[in-house]
């Protein structure tokens, strides 16, 4: 704790307003245009250093997260953490993206493509859960890779992670302001300004979406207990409505309507769909960033997100057959589904509670989202990857309020612009590429521990994983790009399972959960690896270029800042606190070494 003391107060004396950089990067390399120079000069053996060194438990959950000044409050239980769960995640997806693919892509198959969604965001809250008890951080899956991974990987998960709420919240922003429109009989783009000189999906600006965001700020920054008391008011109220919508739809019901033609765009329309609504799944991951603020988090965290994932799943499936027994697939309004469904069957005054119901749960997500993705930047920005600045907490709420305002100012800048179509097939990329690096660390952590393992074993872990990736990638592509073979599969799927098969027998486990752990390992993160992987081969092709202009933005970035100033805070860690190297052979001090 000492060495935590130390680490915490190097920080303070170079935070944002100190040390010789200025007030954003205050580190050496930034010091003078001379000392930036020769830090790029440097590049090449900082990366190399870098990709290679990783953090420790110990440092995650004791340095670093002193390098915030005040502590969070810990004061949340399983209680909080479950409705925390349910408040997170049904929102936008379930009310928008539901008519959308049922009508496009799934019909009313998209049953189907919400449980397999569901599946694979059950198997990521294993491997989650697992993580936020070993490791009960602010930085949730950031903190995760950078111990299991290393600080390469964990920035380019990072800048993901960060680009998954910006967008997540952006697009449930903008589907508040359409459900809104409708709970006053107008439609969604009558509270929108149409600036004719931008591109068609960037040319429909939101402020009510900005304003939205803005009263989530303001609350999210006074409290976590407090965010956390009003969710679980909102999604009770919420889940009330739920309840009306299934009993006065089933009320409602056509059999004929479900069974005339339940998958008429056949398997791949039904994954296809499982990809896009994978965004309905999306916001659990931060309940693990509250972890810090857990009571008891072996106890709370397990209850907290399994239950609250299960409830989810049940909710959606429930939903998807009512609207689909309501209208017949091709009928379904793609924007505002259940309002239209009550509407079409002679409820017109029922789409007003949908829309209120609407509206309460796309408040909660975005109240969520903001309590979450403000402690990811905290701990990003505890490492000094992004201006450590963000990573102070305020020493009366005890929220990091400088991390709050900038990811949500960032937030309601891309809410004012972009149609939420490209949000969501964006946002599913980003949350499937960290759904998959997390269920690779876990695999990792639990076959791998430095200084114990063995080369043979080693190789042989990493064998297993490259294969495991490899199949799972040309399934993936074989899948995207053929219509209607099957030959590959008949070669990628068994050598999946053989590569799975041989990483359980062949290869010893080095390390047991001390609390509590993720069951059949390791074939339950080796099926999250595959079918993650597997959704993001239903993606259209755009998003994949936005999603590589992305990661190349965010890899200029880490190349001119983020790893000169992590690479001077570590260094400065290690000269304190004296650390040695993690990875295998690295007697002698880390230079640069987090803990590594």
């Amino acid at each position: 704790m000492a060495a935590a003391a130390a680490a915490g107060g190097e920080v303070r004396r170079r935070g944002c307003g100190g040390g010789g950089g200025g007030a954003l990067f205050p580190e050496e390399s930034f010091a003078s245009w001379g000392a930036y120079g020769r830090a790029l000069l440097e590049t090449g053996p900082r990366l190399v250093e870098r990709a290679t060194a990783r953090s420790t438990e110990a440092v995650e959950v004791h340095e670093v997260r002193g390098r915030s000044g005040a502590e969070m409050k810990r004061n949340l239980t399983w209680w909080d953490l479950a409705w925390f769960g349910v408040g997170a995640v049904i929102g936008a997806g379930i009310f928008v993206l539901t008519g959308q693919e049922a009508r496009d892509a799934a019909g009313p198959a998209v049953v189907l493509s919400y449980a397999v969604s569901g599946f694979s965001a059950m198997l990521s809250v294993f491997c989650y859960t697992e993580f936020a008890i070993e490791i009960p951080v602010a930085g949730g899956s950031f903190a995760y890779l950078r111990v299991e991974l290393g600080d390469f990987m964990a920035f380019i998960a990072a800048g993901n992670i960060l680009l998954e709420y910006c967008i997540g919240g952006a697009a449930v922003a903008r589907a508040w302001t359409s459900y809104f429109a409708t709970l006053l009989n107008h439609h969604p783009n009558d509270f929108r300004i149409h600036a004719s000189s931008l591109a068609d999906d960037y040319s429909r600006l939101d402020p009510i979406a900005v304003a939205v965001v803005a009263i989530i700020c303001i609350l999210a920054v006074l409290s976590t207990k407090g965010s956390s008391r009003f969710n679980y008011v909102l999604s009770i109220v919420h889940l009330a409505v739920l309840v009306f919508i299934i009993a006065a739809g089933l009320s409602r019901a056509k059999l004929s309507n479900l069974t005339a033609d339940f998958a008429p765009f056949g398997a791949r329309g039904v994954f296809a769909g499982s990809a896009v609504l994978f965004f309905a799944y999306i916001g659990f991951d931060a309940v693990s960033t509250m972890a810090e603020e857990t009571k008891n988090p072996a106890r709370d965290i397990p209850i907290g997100l399994v239950g609250a994932m299960a409830v989810t799943t049940a909710v959606y499936c429930v939903l998807a057959v009512t609207l689909c027994l309501m209208q017949p697939y091709y009928e379904i309004d793609p924007d505002a589904p259940f309002s239209v469904a009550f509407t079409a069957t002679g409820m017109d005054w029922a789409k007003y509670i949908v829309a209120f119901g609407a509206l309460k749960g796309m408040t909660t997500v975005l109240l969520v989202s903001a309590v979450g993705q403000a402690r990811y930047l905290t701990h990003i920005a505890r490492t000094h990857m992004v201006p450590p600045c963000l990573a102070q907490v305020h020493p009366r709420l005890g929220t990091p309020v400088n991390a709050t305002v900038v990811m949500l100012a960032a937030t309601a800048i891309i809410a004012l612009f972009t149609d939420l179509g490209i949000l969501s097939n964006l946002l599913s990329i980003s949350t499937l590429f960290i759904f998959m690096l997390v269920a690779v660390a876990l695999l990792v952590r639990r076959y791998y521990v430095s200084g114990e393992t063995t080369r043979a074993d080693r190789n042989k872990l990493a064998g297993s994983l490259a294969m495991i990736m490899a199949s799972s990638i040309v399934t993936a592509v074989y899948w995207g790009l053929s219509a209607d073979g099957w030959a590959a599969y008949v070669v990628t799927v068994p050598a999946w399972l053989a590569a799975t098969l041989f990483l359980q027998l062949q290869v010893p486990m080095a390390r047991t959960p001390e609390k509590w752990g993720v069951p059949l390992v390791p074939w339950l993160p080796s099926a999250s690896i595959f079918i993650n992987i597997f959704l993001l081969g239903s993606i259209d092709g755009k998003s994949f270029m936005r999603f590589g202009i992305w990661t190349a933005a965010l890899l200029a970035y880490y190349f001119f800042f983020g790893l000169h100033a992590s690479y001077d805070m570590a260094k400065a860690l290690a000269a304190e606190v004296a650390a040695g190297k993690v990875e295998e052979g690295g007697s002698k001090p880390a230079v640069g070494g987090d803990g590594n």
